[in-house]
């Protein structure tokens, strides 16, 4: 689909935007492809996109798919607007805090409880509590830590 998207970020000191119609791909609950640049939806890890959960019967769900079908549900056809750090992460994604309207992505994305706050940072920790309290998303039953999947994901397949 194409939306219309803002990025901004400081280069120099100076506020740079961008604005353009482009192809957006949810990669999965927390990355993006805009104009075939990558983004990494800042201080959030969701599942992965093969990830499996437990619902609250103890029933497997494909929880790394719900996440990206949220993120896909978020955006619906709107206009996106991140603003990026000036470096990148290890992977070569800009890191950015996106919004569709006022509603910010990473925060709703946590507070809808398909994902946690990455690396138990502080930023979204309220939301994180609203989405275990109300046993949304991943915390209607079992879950695993996106960083603990990627782990075990890479050593079984070493292992193979």
């Amino acid at each position: 689909m194409k939306y219309r998207f803002f990025i901004s970020g400081l280069i120099g000191g100076i506020m740079s935007v961008n604005a353009a119609i482009a192809q957006i791909k949810i990669v999965d609950g927390d990355s993006l492809e805009i104009a075939g640049e990558r983004i990494r939806v800042d201080g959030i890890d969701a599942p992965e996109f093969l990830q499996v959960c437990q619902d609250a019967a103890g029933n497997d769900y494909s929880c790394g798919q719900e996440a990206l079908r949220y993120m896909e549900k978020l955006i619906d056809n709107q206009e996106v607007h991140c603003n990026c750090e000036p470096q990148k992460d290890r992977y070569g994604r800009k890191l950015c805090e996106c919004f569709v309207g006022k509603l910010c992505l990473n925060r709703e994305m946590v507070r809808a409880g398909w994902a946690i706050p990455y690396r138990d940072n502080d930023k979204y920790q309220k939301e994180l509590l609203t989405a275990q309290q109300h046993k949304r998303g991943i915390w209607q039953g079992k879950n695993m830590r996106p960083a603990i999947y990627r782990v075990l994901s890479r050593q079984n397949g070493k292992s193979k």
